[in-house]
């Protein structure tokens, strides 16, 4: 596929391996794990199939030896299926005392029965990594004339030239960033997205810890789910929103649940709170911001398409806000950092913090674009930088607002903010 011709992934892949006797990959249904880990593995165990997978926990428990016998770097794909891999693999680890000899991926977190199984974490012989859609870099649709790891290293001018319109925003929104829908025709690119939703809603939900979920139920809060992208809402606020948008409501400790199966299944990725030195006192809200993991979840659930969102830019906003945290976790996890969010009690509010492992960091605005929500973004980093306390911690590195349209990628002189069209970011 043409669009794994930038994939990160196989880079970070290759690096970890080095460091680890074995690779833990993973993250949602249909993202591309397995197909980014055979282009390292030299041989594999695909789990799921039932016929394998019964065969292969057999053998694990007759002859742990001969199960994982396969030629390193050995693919095992859903190996939560058969948890006491977890700890054999890391045996055979400490036993062969050699890097890179396996690669497990899953696309769902083992429940607590299988946890239980599972005796020992893996510190020192696992390496994580955390795979999610496409990013617009990877997929093609940035030209990655301007580099967020140059960004940490000096202040300078860009010049990056961006070819995407709204419409084709609307469009990549929807489509979201799934390996299979890439080189499809539009119309095509577009169910894929419909499809996941309805795997999701339908099966996948009902295998974690192995609990019936009502497919309806998981659905309506879905589509409540997606009306809060980009918004600290509590379990209180989305109960309110399904009572007001759908048919009957949802009690608290169902709504909890679906959430945390959702997350163990990759669909939901949770923002965390980003608490830097502040010269004021101001408390700093710790709450998590709501996010799916890819946008076009959101449109599919809601049942919306390209031409919706461009006749309601509000809500257009709120899914380019989902889309651009997608992408800059892709690259903040190329440049070995994470992305948070930051807002205190009296409303001052940060879309995106990048903080790399060596303390630095850049704050970013999302705005779809314009001159007005341009400043607006710029007078709010601005703000913030103000507040942080640089004698306990470091200074931004940067300044970004991150755009949905805008012909140029440039650095506004009077402020140093850079303005980057989200089409011409890599990492």
């Amino acid at each position: 596929m043409d669009g794994y011709r930038h994939r990160i992934m196989d880079v970070l892949l290759k690096k970890k391996l080095e460091a680890k006797g074995a690779v833990l990959i993973e993250g949602p249904k249909w993202c591309g794990k397995t197909t980014t880990a055979e282009q390292i593995a030299v041989s594999k165990v695909m789990l799921a199939r039932t016929d394998v997978k019964n065969n292969f926990r057999s053998l694990l428990e007759i002859d742990t030896d001969a199960a994982l016998a396969g030629a390193p770097p050995m693919l095992i794909d859903e190996w939560q299926t058969v948890p006491k891999l977890w700890d054999a693999v890391r045996y055979t680890v400490d036993q062969r005392r050699k890097m890179g000899q396996f690669i497990l991926t899953g696309s769902s977190v083992p429940d607590k029965d299988a946890e239980q199984e599972i005796e020992h974490s893996g510190t020192g012989r696992f390496a994580w990594l955390t795979m999610r859609p496409m990013s617009l870099f990877e997929s093609g649709e940035s030209n990655g004339s301007v580099s967020l790891g140059d960004l940490f290293v000096t202040s300078k001018n860009i010049l990056g030239k961006n070819s995407l319109l709204l419409k084709d925003i609307a469009f990549l929104i929807c489509r979201g960033g799934w390996p299979m829908a890439i080189d499809l025709p539009e119309e095509a690119a577009l169910e894929q997205a419909f499809d996941y939703y309805d795997a999701v809603t339908k099966e996948d939900i009902t295998k974690v810890n192995g609990i019936k979920r009502a497919s309806e139920k998981v659905q309506r809060l879905m589509r409540a789910y997606a009306r809060h992208q980009g918004t600290q809402a509590s379990i209180a606020t989305l109960k309110e929103d399904l009572k007001s948008n759908d048919m009957g409501t949802i009690d608290d400790d169902t709504i909890a649940s679906y959430l945390d199966a959702l997350r163990k299944i990759f669909v939901v990725e949770d923002m965390p709170a980003w608490n830097p030195n502040l010269r004021s006192k101001t408390a700093i809200r710790t709450t998590n911001t709501r996010y799916f993991v890819d946008p076009s979840i959101a449109t599919a659930a809601l049942g919306i398409g390209p031409a919706d969102l461009i006749n309601d830019l509000n809500t257009m906003g709120f899914l380019f806000e989902t889309m651009c945290v997608r992408d800059l976790r892709v690259y903040a996890e190329a440049l070995n950092g994470k992305v948070y969010h930051f807002r205190d009690k009296k409303g001052l509010e940060c879309d995106a913090v990048i903080h790399l492992r060596n303390g630095q960091y850049g704050l970013i605005e999302i705005k779809l674009g314009g001159e007005t929500l341009i400043n607006d973004g710029v007078e709010t980093l601005n703000s913030l930088e103000n507040q942080i306390d640089t004698i306990h911690m470091k200074a931004p590195a940067f300044k970004m607002i991150l755009t949905a349209t805008g012909d140029y990628a440039y650095r506004r002189p009077n402020d140093g903010t850079y303005i980057v069209p989200v089409g011409c970011l890599k990492p």
